[in-house]
């Protein structure tokens, strides 16, 4: 029976993760920061909730040592809690620029530090990165959120390149628009009334989401991806969640940066 650690397992994406994996007969090891939060996840049989902040080094050493204490080995690790921070870059304090890149980013190289002697010693294992259609294509005043997600992006790619010959793979999963509270408790906005040449651009931004987050996809959609990731046997590093996330990637790609770019500005105007 194999083995999934989530980061970030309470709520959205993880926990829709945890219990997909959990009904196909894995083990789960799943991590949050408030273990109580767990709800019934916590009850699902070959479920271990532990307690884990990417910010907290020693709730990292604990979560995993605990998770293969109780399994056995760690076959897959899903690197995705995280939030997002948009507003102004002035308006932001360093220490919450700080507190996104140490979540988001180093939050993320710290849990998968973590895991990597047990996947080198078992000469296998799958990496599973949570990235984002704002890996790819930012949106205004996203400087710091798209600033995370472009990094986990190029980490990724490069690590796949020292991890591949020793048997553990590493995937990408970049989520449109979700049905999460990504736009709750995970999202942090900074405005501040005094910088008010940034508040046109705010408004466009909320027009511009409004639009884009019309049809979102659930968090068991990402989880089927997430899924199918861990299952890859072949070379493919990136997977795409959401019908939105397709059409924009396909754009992106299709089109130089004016045209794309004009795109989304005309979308903020209409």
């Amino acid at each position: 029976m194999k083995t999934i650690l989530i980061t970030g397992a309470s709520s959205g994406i993880g926990a829709a993760t945890a219990r997909h994996f959990q009904a196909q007969g894995w083990n789960v090891v799943a991590t949050m920061r408030r273990p109580d939060s767990a709800g019934d996840l916590a009850e699902l049989d070959n479920v271990r909730v532990a307690r884990m902040d990417v910010t907290d080094p020693g709730s990292i050493k604990d979560a995993v040592a605990a998770g293969i204490d109780r399994f056995g080995r760690i076959d897959v690790l899903l690197n995705n809690a995280g939030y997002g921070a948009y507003g102004a870059l002035e308006a932001f304090s360093m220490e919450r620029i700080r507190r996104q890149f140490d979540t988001n980013v180093i939050g993320l190289m710290e849990v998968t530090k973590a895991v990597l002697p047990h996947m080198r010693k078992n000469r296998a294992g799958t990496i599973i990165n949570i990235s984002s259609i704002g890996g790819q294509i930012t949106f205004p005043l996203g400087t710091l959120y798209h600033g995370t997600k472009f990094a986990v992006e190029g980490l990724s790619e490069a690590l796949h390149y020292e991890l591949e010959p020793l048997g553990i793979r590493v995937r990408i999963v970049e989520p449109g628009m979700i049905k999460t509270n990504f736009g709750g408790r995970s999202f942090d906005f900074a405005m501040d009334e005094d910088l008010q040449d940034y508040a046109p651009m705010a408004d466009a931004m909320g027009r511009l989401f409004g639009k884009l987050a019309s049809n979102p996809s659930s968090p068991e959609t990402v989880a089927d991806v997430i899924w199918a990731a861990a299952n890859e046997t072949g070379d493919r590093l990136r997977f795409r969640a959401g019908a939105d996330a397709v059409d924009l990637l396909d754009r992106r790609k299709a089109q130089d940066d004016a045209t794309f770019i004009g795109g989304l500005k005309q979308l903020m105007q209409d």
